[in-house]
């Protein structure tokens, strides 16, 4: 263990633990290292009695704990700090407002490359004999010590050994005996990418030596190709500081170069391998951004935008499917990194990355980082580093992405911005990456741009009161049209007949058409799986999962129902467990049994689903992308990752899927949902010289919802959505907080919910508490659940105060014996 040294100061410093507990954690500086500690820094750390952590400096000071005594920092892990000032600030806000710990923040932030894995070694002290010693050792000391004689162990595999739960006090005891070592053997997950090269060695790096070298090699011809070969790519006669770098095996072995030749001068002490480490993305190579030409309509638009950006940090871009808004965004980029800023451009899933990543190389090439979580950890932490080393200014990449350390940040995009997928659910923190990066761009006082084809109704509403800049973009980019969208009324069909499976025979039509035609369809089924439900015919018995109330899915291809929730699998049943009736029927479709239906109707077709399940690999997306792009695929079935920004140019039919269904889930969002996502799917339809078509199938084809999106009237659905609303009180009338209670035990899980509703109705004035009541899933993975939310209306201050009341009545709660195995969950902002 370090000590300090009399003439230094005491330093300790307040460390930021990945744990979710609410408090910084004091440990003591060794005076070693009291000239090198700094904010950001990451520290090992013991924690407890067992563990050891990876911890984030947060601030150095003289004062040590009143209540313990602090512990010694192990090691610190960074010569300059891997967080920044500004990012500890974010932290800050986002366990604030989002009413989790810092800890738990921290934990999202840093890519798990940067945490390390270590566990507590003890080794045998190298001057120790057992025999020699003048010391007395226990039983259990003198069994120890003969192991480590061999061995070298962990603390658990000592307790183990040993039979004991604790082992510090006999550590404790061997270590004052001088017979043992304690040390940390740390393993960092982070590997930089290294690549071997080969280069002269530093004694021929010389033009004697070489002259001397070639007058050697004159009857060994293989050899001096070698190193001709070497001159000739690496010009050290011209530099000898070429010699540095050298060059790649690849490189130098070309088809008449000898690689045994290669090893033998390697011997000879004339070349030598080594190793460097190379960036993952190459960002640091030089690159030309070619000119974005903007048509008129665009140009217009970036204009306003400019201009909106003189008064408002804030702007929305409203345009409609495929009207160009990419090509504005790379404009934008472009202009930011010029001004030398960095940029940041978030989109909201994986599934949108592929397409626009290749779009973003094409213009910006290695200057480019791309951060998501289908990435490996070093490629993670490689981003990482450059945007923390400056050398990487433009990131594009998916929510995660808020928590980079920009320290010169200029521009945030955020693409598609009212989509779901930027609202983390589980773990805390359950934050929203729109509205983190609005608070992140303050920090660092840089302008925003949001952009969508169909705003959420909140950020709408904020730019018409002003708060926002607007601009829109009502033109297609060049000659397309928007598409044509026609109602395939299944009521109408189902009297007429017409419909096969649960396909009408209007959209069976038009597939027909268009694959005639050799044009691409893309189908909409916001349902995985092959079938949503299976059922007895006789008795009405469904399947339901074992952990959760909910039914299983049954998905073909694994022969299995499966808990979507959970993960639970059972194999299908022959015969019905309750009437042992052999009339077992899968009820609904899933994208599974869609895209086997459509083989059936299309058997020359080639057929492709893309939904989680087909998805889950790191080039999942790439491979279906490319194969729709190509051609090879001519109707691909898909859940929403098929509404993202997708940009095919043969598509000419969208076929949408159970429209009713979205529109009439329980929830005050759904219209807006089902608004956005069969206007996103819907943009897919007709992007270049032809317009597209498409069939949306249901039972309500007078429902307001769809008339506004025949007509694209997104402004009339916005009017009727935020007057239902503010009658209702709702977003963006009030801010909502939904608290969950989740208990083995229904009884318990509902007893404790009541009891913090009451406590929260008598101490929060002027808020409404709805609930407790069962949320539509009310037991998942063993837990029961109860729901109590909570609107706050706009523009009321006191909003931390009100937070902070919830928190200290979640805490009574908790604290009463009966409920102390309850886990009480608040989501700030549900959506």
């Amino acid at each position: 263990m370090f000590e300090p040294e009399d003439s230094r100061s005491t330093l300790f410093a307040e460390i930021l633990l990945p744990v979710p507990i609410p408090k910084l954690f004091t440990y003591r500086v060794p005076a070693k290292l009291n000239d090198h500690v700094r904010t950001g820094q990451r520290a090992i750390v013991q924690f407890g009695d067992r563990k050891v952590l990876t911890g984030l400096i947060y601030n150095v000071h003289e004062t040590p704990p009143k209540d313990y005594e602090a512990k010694y920092i192990l090691e610190v892990l960074d010569e300059f700090p891997s967080v920044t000032d500004v990012q500890l600030k974010f932290f800050q806000w986002m366990a604030d407002y989002y009413m989790c710990t810092m800890g738990e923040v921290m934990n999202a932030a840093l890519p798990a490359g940067l945490k390390l894995s270590s566990e507590s070694m003890v080794q045998l002290h190298p001057a120790f004999s057992l025999e020699e010693s003048e010391h007395a050792f226990s039983e259990k000391e003198q069994m120890l010590l003969k192991r480590l004689q061999h061995d070298t162990l962990t603390y658990s595999e000592i307790a183990k050994f040993l039979g004991v739960k604790y082992i510090y006090s006999i550590l404790k005891s061997l270590t004052g005996k001088n017979a043992i070592v304690l040390f940390e053997e740390v393993k960092e997950k982070y590997k930089p990418r290294t690549e071997k090269r080969i280069r002269l060695t530093a004694e021929m790096n010389k033009e004697e030596a070489l002259e001397e070298l070639f007058k050697t090699l004159s009857s060994k011809p293989k050899q001096e190709s070698v190193v001709l070969k070497y001159l000739q790519e690496v010009p050290v006669l011209h530099d000898h500081a070429n010699n540095k770098t050298g060059i790649t095996k690849k490189d130098l072995l070309t088809d008449d170069i000898s690689e045994s030749s290669l090893h033998t001068l390697i011997k000879n002490n004339v070349f030598e391998e080594f190793e460097i480490v190379v960036p993952r993305f190459g960002f640091e190579e030089a690159h030309e951004v070619p000119v974005v030409l903007l048509s008129e309509e665009q140009q217009r638009a970036q204009g306003e935008i400019f201009k909106s950006f003189e008064q408002h940090n804030i702007t929305l871009l409203h345009g409609i499917t495929g009207s160009g808004k990419t090509e504005i965004y790379i404009n934008l980029i472009k202009k930011a990194l010029e001004s030398d800023a960095q940029v940041l451009y978030l989109l909201p899933e994986i599934a949108l990355t592929t397409q626009i990543v290749q779009r973003l190389k094409k213009v910006f090439g290695p200057a480019m980082g791309v951060y998501h979580s289908k990435f490996s950890d070093n490629e993670r932490v490689e981003v990482w580093n450059g945007v923390l080393s400056g050398k990487l200014k433009f990131v594009t990449g998916v929510r995660s992405s808020v928590f980079l350390p920009f320290d010169n940040l200029g521009l945030i995009i955020i693409d598609e911005e009212h989509d779901a997928s930027y609202k983390q659910q589980e773990p805390a923190p359950r934050y929203h990456a729109r509205d983190a990066a609005l608070v992140m761009a303050q920090l660092h006082h840089a302008k925003v741009l949001l952009g969508s084809a169909t705003p959420a109704v909140e950020t709408y509403y904020h730019a018409e009161q002003n708060k926002y800049g607007l601009v829109r973009l009502d033109k297609r980019f060049g000659d397309a049209q928007l598409p044509e969208i026609v109602l395939a009324d299944m009521g109408e069909e189902r009297k007429r007949k017409t419909i096969k499976g649960e396909f009408s025979g209007l959209l069976l039509k038009n597939i027909g058409e268009a694959l005639s035609l050799k044009e691409q369809v893309i189908i909409f089924q916001n349902r995985r799986g092959y079938s949503p439900m299976v059922n007895c015919e006789d008795c009405g018995w469904v399947p339901k999962c074992v952990n959760c109330a909910v039914s299983l899915t049954y998905h073909q291809f694994r022969n299995a129902m499966v808990c979507h929730y959970c993960g639970y699998r059972e194999a299908l049943k022959s015969n019905c467990p309750v009437c042992t009736s052999t009339r077992i029927t899968t009820v609904g479709y899933g994208t599974e049994k869609l895209e086997e239906e459509l083989k059936l109707h299309f058997p020359d077709a080639s057929v492709q689903r893309m939904d989680l399940d087909t998805t889950r690999s790191k080039t999942g997306y790439d491979s279906i992308i490319e194969q729709f792009e190509t051609g090879q695929t001519q109707v691909l079935v898909g859940t929403q990752m098929v509404t993202k920004g997708l940009d095919f140019d043969k598509v000419s039919l969208v076929g949408v899927f159970n429209a009713d269904r979205m529109m009439h889930f329980p929830d005050f969002r759904s219209y807006e949902r089902a608004y956005q996502l069969i206007t996103q799917v819907s943009g897919r339809a007709g992007r270049r010289d032809k317009k597209g078509k498409v069939v949306i199938q249901t039972s309500s084809p007078e429902h307001p919802v769809l008339t506004h999106i025949l007509h694209h009237h997104y402004q009339e659905f916005y009017r009727r959505e935020v007057d239902d609303r503010k009658q209702h009180s709702y977003p963006p009338f009030s801010r909502l907080i939904e608290i969950t209670v989740k208990h083995i035990d229904k009884k318990a899980c509902r007893d404790a919910a009541v009891m913090l509703a009451e406590q929260l109705r008598t101490h929060l004035q002027g808020v409404r508490i709805l609930g407790p009541g069962e949320p539509m899933i009310s037991k998942i993975r063993n837990q029961f659940l109860m729901s109590v939310l909570i609107k706050i209306p706009r523009g009321k201050s006191d909003l931390v105060q009100i937070k902070t009341i919830i928190q200290q009545h979640i805490d009574q709660v908790l604290k009463e014996k009966i409920f102390r195995n309850a886990r009480i969950i608040c989501d700030v902002d549900p959506v």
